[in-house]
């Protein structure tokens, strides 16, 4: 129930947001401030409704192409295409095909996904004073993944910035093997209600929702034709300057993969990651108003498509706002960001109950990790309450001095299974003296396949996060059965026994930044 209410009412304001800046503009026609609302034939002759803004002067211009979000109407950037035309870009924004106006049905990001973006080029360069040597892509969610893709297929693209997208599909909605339900539900929500999702998606949510793993194999192919860290040696051959985005609790997007996909990229390239959820790091810059990432976003094409020396090559590539401080840290690379490790054992052996919420969640989806942004309000929980039987929890000491954790905790586990399936979920919290708890991260798990009674080890990447723990509290991991963020494979009647052998002790390696 509360699952179902959250995600009505997800998508009942997303979806209003989107209608009240639905378009009344014609093809062709141009309005007071430049901006002409044109058709743009894409593959196979599907119309594709965009706007174009051209800068004064008569060029070439550097051109950048941003296909929208996903369900969002073809205006969503003006804002961000008016600043750039004003400095100087050809700006051509149009709608992803299947959503809106747009011809066709949703292809997330499919090949006609990609083909549709070589299109608006051919045409930004044949109807625009577009410059065929400076193009760049960029987007914001599906607009991010569409452009990392279509910079593996067209070597014409010579920059991307590409925020809170993904560069693995299926490591971003089924990471732990375990359905993201309210990231899918959302999304395959919203693509009905704005959009026409074609026959094959259709089929792909039905299997994927209804944990149908006779089709697992079909859904992960499905998901790798869509990932751009399939066309890695593409993407690295063509040499576009790649900048990612993202944002620390991004519940449909979470930072692991993107993380994973920068340390493989050879090109130039850049990494930042900053407080919130699912595409608020930017959402502020797509109503005008200041936005750190959009002010890196137009650093990073100036630098790359006119060339201007603004110094953002120089910078430490790898820029992470804390959750804490909201203080921004520089690293050579992802892999400094987790280079100095601090454990903490699992010791002794507990068993929980499956079936039942311990009442350690992540939250909810685009609300709980956006009030942790603006507030800094991560999800709380009372771990002296927390029911046993229900939730393993094991604590560190209370540390003497502040704990800056930077970057991806692990977990290693024995974990004996009454069933052959079951899912738990992990928790790390940040608590204080009084036992009061604060989210620090989490992740999900998914087993099937094991024989009843027989221990298999676990390890789980907790999702990436830049918090401080307070001098005198302590760290404590949780893990139970149970999330509205995911669906749970566990059978009635359950148990979970989680042990420490002497042999393969079980523990948290908390990366921490160093001093």
């Amino acid at each position: 129930m509360r699952t179902s209410l959250a995600l009505a009412a997800s998508a009942a304001l997303v979806a209003g947001a989107a209608l009240g800046l639905a378009p009344a503009a014609q093809a062709g026609t141009n309005t007071a401030d430049g901006i002409r609302f044109v058709d743009i034939p894409g593959d196979g002759g599907t119309v594709l409704k965009a706007n174009v803004i051209t800068p004064s002067g008569a060029g070439p211009h550097p051109l950048i192409v941003l296909p929208t979000s996903w369900a969002m109407p073809q205006i969503e950037y003006l804002a961000q295409a008016k600043q750039l035309a004003d400095s100087g870009y050809v700006v051509v924004s149009y709608n992803s095909r299947g959503f809106w106006q747009s011809g066709g049905e949703i292809e997330t990001a499919g090949p006609k996904d990609i083909a549709d973006a070589s299109e608006v080029i051919d045409w930004a360069l044949a109807n625009t004073p577009a410059d065929p040597a400076h193009i760049g892509m960029a987007g914001v969610s599906y607009g991010a993944g569409i452009s990392l893709l279509a910079a593996a297929h067209d070597s014409r693209i010579k920059a991307v910035a590409a925020l809170s997208g993904w560069a693995d599909l299926i490591d971003s909605i089924y990471s732990g093997r375990t359905q993201h339900l309210q990231a899918t539900g959302l999304l395959g929500g919203l693509g009905y209600i704005t959009g026409r999702p074609g026959p094959e998606l259709q089929q792909i949510l039905g299997d994927f929702l209804s944990s149908n793993l006779d089709k697992e194999d079909e859904m992960i192919a499905w998901g790798r034709e869509r990932s751009a860290t399939t066309y890695l040696n593409r993407i690295n051959a063509n040499g576009a300057a790649i900048m990612l985005g993202n944002a620390w609790g991004d519940t449909i997007f979470p930072p692991n993969q993107y993380a994973s996909f920068y340390e493989k990229l050879t090109g130039p390239k850049r990494l930042e990651f900053r407080p919130g959820d699912h595409a608020t790091a930017e959402a502020t810059g797509l109503f005008g108003l200041p936005n750190d990432t959009w002010t890196s976003a137009h650093r990073w094409f100036d630098r790359y498509l006119k060339g201007a020396d603004n110094g953002i090559d120089r910078e430490q590539p790898v820029q992470l706002k804390s959750r804490s401080t909201g203080a921004y840290e520089g690293y050579p690379d992802w892999k400094s960001v987790n280079a100095d490790r601090r454990k903490f054992g699992l010791g002794g052996t507990q068993r929980v109950r499956a079936n039942v919420d311990s009442g350690a969640n992540g939250g909810i989806t685009l609300l709980t990790n956006a009030l942790d942004q603006f507030l800094r309000t991560p999800p709380v929980v009372s771990v002296p309450l927390l029911p046993r039987a229900f939730a393993g929890v094991w604590q560190s000491e209370r540390y003497d001095t502040p704990q800056r954790v930077r970057g991806t905790v692990t977990v290693h586990t024995t974990v004996t299974s009454t069933e052959e399936s079951g899912t738990l979920v992990a928790y790390l919290y940040d608590v204080g003296p009084l036992g009061v708890g604060k989210l620090v991260s989490n992740a999900p798990y998914t087993f099937h396949d094991r024989t009843p009674g027989e221990p298999f080890g676990v390890d789980l990447e907790l999702f990436s996060t830049a918090y401080d723990v307070p001098a005198g509290h302590r760290l404590a991991l949780v893990v139970d059965t149970v999330d509205p963020l995911y669906i749970e494979h566990n059978p009635t009647g359950a148990q979970l026994t989680f042990s420490s052998p002497s042999a393969d002790p079980s523990y948290v390696s908390v990366p921490l930044r160093k001093e």
